[in-house]
């Protein structure tokens, strides 16, 4: 694939520094169903349009991830949830304000208006959900505001470690990524914490992995200043 933005042409697996140029490219790459690696807070990203169905389709055979893991969506703020037809129930609107941007994956709940493509699956007729992040990283968050929202997995081949710099994720995609954006190292894997809202649950919430934010911490921040149930 090329890309062009701003009238220059970039071929297939071009590394580039992340610059207002660059950003560009990435952008262009992205709209015309294209896949970019990332960096991100923890781990580079390989993340293309999550509305896009052929190019999330890339992804899973170019990680040779199995169809049931579904990717996540990264997102600059929640704002951006809206136009994506997604709504954060409470209390989990609640835990966003106070852990995100940051290692906190809330699971929000699609609106019949959705456009994505990444739903999870609900067999019993419920609406689709989707786990959502906004990474703690200024660069990453640059990245986002550039090309909007991206469904996002690690960027290596299934079982394999994630790449920490954007050679390593190079040496497992190499041309079948259209472009790199090269942030330098970063920081490792840190598993966020993903929580759904559930009505009958203790506090309103179900603690699908605990990570970065202990549970005792989440549970905390749901009772600050009267909170709580569903708040």
């Amino acid at each position: 694939m090329q890309a062009n933005g701003g009238g220059v042409s970039v071929e297939s697996g071009t590394t580039m520094k992340v610059t207002d140029e660059s950003l560009a490219q990435a952008a262009c790459v992205v709209r015309d169903g294209g896949l970019v690696v990332i960096p991100t807070d923890t781990v580079y990203g390989v993340a293309c349009d999550p509305r896009n169905k052929a190019a999330i389709d890339r992804i899973y055979r170019l990680k040779r991830r199995p169809r049931y893991k579904a990717l996540q969506v990264l997102l600059a703020s929640t704002d951006q949830l809206d136009e994506l037809g997604l709504d954060l129930p409470s209390p989990l609107n609640r835990l966003s304000a106070a852990f995100l941007p940051g290692a906190f994956s809330p699971i929000a709940v699609a609106r019949p208006d959705c456009t994505l493509e990444t739903l999870a699956d609900t067999a019993d007729g419920r609406p689709g959900t989707q786990g959502i992040r906004i990474p703690n990283s200024a660069l990453c968050l640059a990245i986002l505001k550039a090309t909007g929202p991206l469904a996002a997995s690690s960027a290596n081949r299934s079982g394999d470690e994630s790449a920490q710099t954007v050679q390593e994720a190079v040496d497992a995609f190499g041309s079948e990524v259209d472009l790199y954006l090269d942030g330098g190292p970063t920081q490792g894997h840190v598993s966020s914490t993903v929580v759904k809202a559930d009505p009958y649950a203790r506090d309103g919430i179900e603690i699908l992995r605990e990570g970065v934010i202990a549970q005792n911490v989440i549970r905390k921040a749901l009772h600050l200043n009267g909170g709580g149930l569903g708040a």
